[in-house]
């Protein structure tokens, strides 16, 4: 809390003060005395134009003199502290001090200085000795009972401060001080009666109803803590922790439309941080798989309030995706990224739907782009490698997965799976040879790896290489697994080696599990062309455009009504 006294007493250690007499003798002033009062005095013209170095030069010359003049010491402590020399000015203060203990400017100096040293003891002292000069001067016996707290001295500085009271009139900042310390004296009852009369004088003060509703709770009185808690966020509507408590209250009824309808005031307040409020949502996400509408208008209002930062798109993305809008979720991590592109998890995000989303073009442009910020992660050159090769950009596949997979230590399955996509581009580019090669040694890495047997298989097949070797991987990955695909794999191989009716029943038991895939849709299509039935090729042609596979070739068989080899 603002403390006043200490406001008052920096404009005091910069002030001028009243410049007690160089010289006071009975007699008249000598001539000596001249030349020593002329360096005094243009010493504080100097210090006055801000010509710091040659008054304190002119005030040594006077020490040289004459070591026992206050005057020159409070001078030369005003310049040190001007120069920042806090101890050299603390040193010279307690020289005038000492030198004319009677004089209230230096009693004040001191007990300021040792207040903002840290001295309490010290400044308790002094300041005691200025208010039993002056027992009515405010700023001095507030700067006593702020001393005695530190020094902790609660029951005198309680006093000190109802002394202060009885001179100012009531104000909501003692009320606050004196409770502080009656709690820090162990008088809790004392402390909630000090509230209650503060609020008798200061009935829509936010300090003193949300002190009694710490009060409150912290005592277990959940009821006069909520009625308490009311009564905050009606006289302080902007408080935005008031209205976050107010929320928890609210749940904790279920209440839930009055619980996020204070949420609501609460995102829209400025005393509330942008993490406090990223906590609440991650908490909703953690515990609420299904949450409720107005979850998603508090994530709007977080991004009306926030809207170039990427934190809450960031949280759009992660609710959206929870409900598998993936849309609307893709779009909210792309927005954060504008704003913040040093945070990997974001691209991850990013990168992974694109690729599962089949977005080939959109994963190479953003997977490039990470890799300026994210040069040593091996995952994103396999991404990018992936999408160069799904966009037939052979020799950029090449590059990349090469110096990916130099990034690779004691990690055996992902070098298989970067020697997997350099085994797809060699079959990009025809090398045959080469592509079965880096096939092999990626299976031999990860000899449990389904996923390169199956895609190895798939492009012997329709390359129509080693159609048994081809035949022979696929049947072991179905010994492990039924998914879809790689029935529709074993198909494409049957296929190829012509046996169309053997063929037709994979790509059935593939279509049985996953009927909308464009890909063996026009699968089914071409083996019933190969078993005559065009009504039927013509049905699963059109069903697979339908679905989104757009090719030139199955353009052509559309419109001829025949099958054509790619």
């Amino acid at each position: 809390m603002h403390r006043l006294f200490v406001i008052i007493g920096l404009l005091g250690l910069f002030a001028c003060g009243t410049q007690k007499e160089v010289i006071e003798e009975n007699g008249a002033i000598s001539q000596k005395d001249y030349p020593y009062i002329e360096n005094f005095y243009k010493a504080l013209r100097y210090k006055s134009n801000g010509r710091l170095d040659d008054a304190a030069k002119l005030l040594q010359k006077c020490l040289e003199v004459r070591q026992d003049d206050d005057a020159v010491y409070y001078a030369l402590s005003k310049i040190e502290l001007s120069r920042g020399n806090e101890s050299a000015s603390a040193e010279y203060i307690q020289k005038a001090a000492a030198l004319d203990p009677g004089n209230t400017w230096y009693t004040q100096e001191l007990a300021y200085m040792f207040f903002e040293t840290k001295q309490y003891d010290k400044a308790v002292e002094q300041f005691g000795n200025l208010v039993e000069k002056e027992p009515r001067n405010i700023d001095w016996l507030y700067g006593y009972a702020e001393s005695l707290t530190q020094n902790g001295e609660s029951g005198k500085a309680i006093e000190a401060l109802d002394r202060t009271e009885d001179l100012t009139g009531p104000h909501p900042e003692l009320t606050i001080q004196k409770y502080r310390l009656y709690l820090r004296s162990g008088q809790e009852e004392k402390g909630e009666a000090e509230l209650l009369e503060g609020l008798k004088s200061f009935p829509q003060e936010p300090m003193i109803i949300a002190s009694l509703v710490d009060y409150y709770f912290k005592h277990d009185q959940e009821a006069k803590a909520k009625e308490m808690l009311r009564n905050l966020v009606e006289a302080d509507p902007s408080n935005g922790r008031a209205h976050l408590t107010l929320a928890d209250v609210y749940r904790s009824e279920g209440k839930m439309s009055e619980a996020y309808k204070e949420l609501k005031l609460a995102f829209g307040s400025d005393d509330v941080d942008l993490d406090t409020k990223m906590n609440v949502l991650l908490t909703i996400y953690e515990s609420n798989s299904n949450p409720e509408p107005a979850v998603y208008e508090l994530i709007d209002e977080l991004i009306a309030k926030y809207p170039d930062q990427a934190k809450p798109y960031s949280i759009k993305g992660d609710f959206y995706l929870q409900k598998s809008d993936i849309e609307v979720a893709l779009a909210a991590y792309k927005e954060a990224l504008n704003y913040e592109k040093t945070q990997y998890p974001i691209w991850n995000q990013v990168l992974l739907m694109e690729y599962q989303a089949g977005m080939n073009e959109e994963l190479y442009q953003d997977s490039k782009e990470c890799l300026e910020y994210f040069p040593t992660i091996s995952t994103v050159y396999l991404l990018n490698g992936v999408s160069a090769n799904q966009l037939k950009k052979y020799d950029e596949a090449i590059d990349v997965l090469s110096t990916g997979i130099e990034l690779i230590v004691n990690d055996e399955p992902m070098k298989a799976e970067f020697e997997g996509q350099i085994g797809d581009t060699y079959f990009g580019l025809s090398s045959f040879e080469k592509a079965k090669e880096t096939y092999r040694s990626a299976i031999k890495r990860s000899p449990q790896s389904n996923l390169l047997k199956n895609n190895f298989a798939y492009k012997l097949a329709v390359n129509k290489l080693d159609l048994e070797l081809a035949e022979s991987l696929i049947k072991q990955v179905l010994k492990n697994s039924d998914q879809a695909h790689y029935y529709d794999t074993y198909g494409v191989v049957l296929f190829h080696k012509g046996e169309f009716e053997k063929a037709e029943k994979q790509f059935n038991t593939a279509y049985e599990k996953t009927p909308q895939d464009a890909l063996l849709l026009e699968h089914l299509g071409d083996v019933s062309y190969k078993l005559g039935n065009i009504e039927s090729a013509m049905k699963f042609w059109e069903k697979a455009k339908e679905q989104g596979r757009v090719n030139d070739v199955l353009e052509k068989k559309i419109n001829t009504g025949k099958y054509h080899e790619k």
